[in-house]
């Protein structure tokens, strides 16, 4: 045993700079949730400014909007989710009938690339793509005889924007994960299936599809921890006041009563609220993961 934990101390001392900085930035920081209870006064700090109890969230709930940024958010939120889900399955589905291998290696560099771009970047792309007057997309409508859609400017387009930039950004990992999970589906059933008469389609739905449904079970399942996460770097880079009423969400209304209206008792009590909410999800996601899946974390 002396022997082994001797060997196996550079493993563990390679964890220190991972959890110094869990420790840091995730840890201490907790302390600021003393905040989402005070009326907090900057001269006296945060452990000295007065006590006001539940007040800064009966003061969140009663804030003009707030039930609809909640709605905002799930609204978002829940399209993402099954559009992250939806695509990348199709895709990956399509990619596997590709018989190159330079041909679908290529696709997935090409499709994986917009997800190591951040969103600054990307949301001066979109803004060109879509302008009404320059962009691309309006350009192509306007080929078909219909009129310029503000995509970002409208707010009943605005969230659908937000989906499918989203989904064009990240499916790229998503689809690459479901072509690791075809990987593990035996080829002796696609062999059964082709001799007792079954075609290409049928193999998808018969062989492939419920091949596949434990990772799409499992994807699904987790992704319910993110049902109040509906990109705050996204929205917070393409949205404008004549979109709040249906683009403004919990992260971006944190961010402007507490960055810009120096209100941080209140935005502190609305960023605890989507935590609780957040880690009530997680559990029940990881405990569907278990009951569905049989996956476990350790």
């Amino acid at each position: 045993m002396r022997r082994r934990s001797f060997r196996e101390l550079p493993l563990h001392l390679m964890l220190l700079p991972g959890f110094a900085l869990v420790f840091v930035y995730s840890y201490i920081p907790m302390a600021g949730i003393l905040m989402a209870f005070e009326r907090l006064v900057p001269s006296k700090g945060m452990f000295r400014s007065p006590w006001v109890g539940w007040k800064n969230f009966e003061y969140m709930l009663h804030l003009p909007g707030t039930m609809q940024v909640l709605w905002n958010t799930l609204f978002i939120a829940v399209m993402k989710m099954g559009a992250g889900i939806v695509v990348p399955v199709l895709f990956a589905l399509l990619l596997n009938e590709a018989r190159s291998r330079l041909f679908k290696r290529s696709i997935q560099t090409i499709i994986y690339f917009p997800h190591f771009l951040s969103w600054i970047i990307l949301s001066g792309i979109l803004v060109d793509i879509l302008s009404p007057s320059t962009g691309i997309v309006n350009g192509a409508l306007g080929l078909l005889g219909i009129s310029p859609v503000y995509f970002l400017g409208d707010p009943h387009w605005f969230p659908f924007a937000m989906v499918v930039s989203d989904t064009w950004k990240e499916f790229g990992y998503g689809t690459i994960v479901y072509l690791a999970a075809l990987t593990g589906i035996s080829p002796s059933l696609y062999e059964a299936a082709a001799m007792d008469g079954a075609g290409r389609l049928r193999q998808t739905f018969s062989v492939t599809l419920p091949g596949l449904l434990p990772m799409i079970v499992l994807m699904s399942v987790l992704s319910l921890g993110n049902v109040l996460n509906a990109g705050f770097d996204q929205i917070y880079n393409l949205y404008s006041p004549q979109v709040y009423r249906t683009g403004d969400i919990i992260d971006t209304l944190v961010y402007r009563i507490g960055v810009e209206n120096a209100n941080y008792g209140v935005a502190t009590a609305v960023g605890l609220f989507k935590s609780v909410v957040s880690f009530i999800m997680i559990g029940i996601s990881y405990m569907l993961a278990y009951r569905l899946t049989n996956y476990r974390i350790f």
